[in-house]
């Protein structure tokens, strides 16, 4: 039983919560149960699982190369999120190249353009998930792909479809090289979201809510896409601009099978 918070391996976690560290050190924090799980499904390994038992109320049995049990204060110092169940794991992520990606036929890919809000891509994360979606692709990134805060809004969907991180200009060509219809979401020139067909293999892209999509990406596009607004409000979050089209999407393909 660990009762230091000054112990190394604590230490360590909380060191973990930089996103520099996580690079360094290629090891990721996943909290919580059912995230833990899910990850562990998904075929990552974990390095060390932390158990609080004073805090958690349901068991767990996975693979791990070391169990450590810890007080409620030392469990505390490395939380980092309110009401946790007393699990927390250190994991070794899993990186995969886009160019060593080879989805199936007519495929349906999510691109978020310099997504900056690990919550958000986490969200999205959750949609694509839910949705059967192929693969998200992040282009120019701006945040770090496993953030705990984006390992948490995806309640650990993030481990269970294929996720990439390259430049624009890499999706853009891979994207062309696999006749995979770009749609960007953008206000000009733009088609109703319900006019388009995604069929066939296509990509939803989604920029920011800051500045939207990059004139790369506009000029890149197949035909660019908009969901009409109709109150006072000019556009919507990003990850429930992606659930909208994603789900679109979903539908026009059951009414194909």
């Amino acid at each position: 039983m660990i009762t230091s918070r000054n112990n190394d391996k604590v230490k360590n976690v909380v060191r973990l919560g930089k996103s520099s560290e996580r690079r360094s050190q290629n090891r990721i924090i996943v909290e919580g149960k059912r995230e833990i799980e899910r990850a562990v499904q998904c075929g990552f390994v974990a390095d060390i699982l932390f158990v609080c038992p004073e805090i958690a109320t349901q068991k767990i049995e996975i693979p791990c190369n070391c169990l450590e049990e810890v007080t409620a204060e030392v469990f505390d110092k490395m939380a980092y999120r309110e009401g946790s169940d007393g699990l927390l794991a250190v994991m070794i992520p899993k990186y995969a190249s886009l160019n060593d990606f080879h989805p199936k036929r007519n495929p349906l890919i999510i691109v978020l353009e310099t997504v900056e809000k690990p919550g958000n891509l986490g969200a999205v994360m959750r949609t694509a998930d839910a949705a059967g979606a192929d693969a998200v692709i992040i282009a120019d990134s701006r945040t770090d792909l496993f953030n705990p805060n984006a390992i948490r809004a995806s309640v650990g969907c993030i481990f269970s479809v294929p996720l990439f991180a390259c430049s624009s200009d890499e999706c853009i060509k891979w994207l062309k090289n696999n006749d995979i219809t770009i749609y960007c979401t953008y206000l000009k020139a733009s088609i109703d979201y319900l006019e388009a067909d995604f069929r066939k293999g296509c990509a939803i892209v989604m920029g920011t809510e800051a500045t939207g999509i990059s004139q790369q990406w506009v000029d890149a596009a197949d035909k660019n896409i908009i969901i009409p607004m109709n109150g006072i409000a000019d556009s919507l979050n990003v990850s429930v601009c992606a659930a909208v089209v994603t789900f679109e999407a979903v539908r026009q393909r059951r009414q194909c099978r």
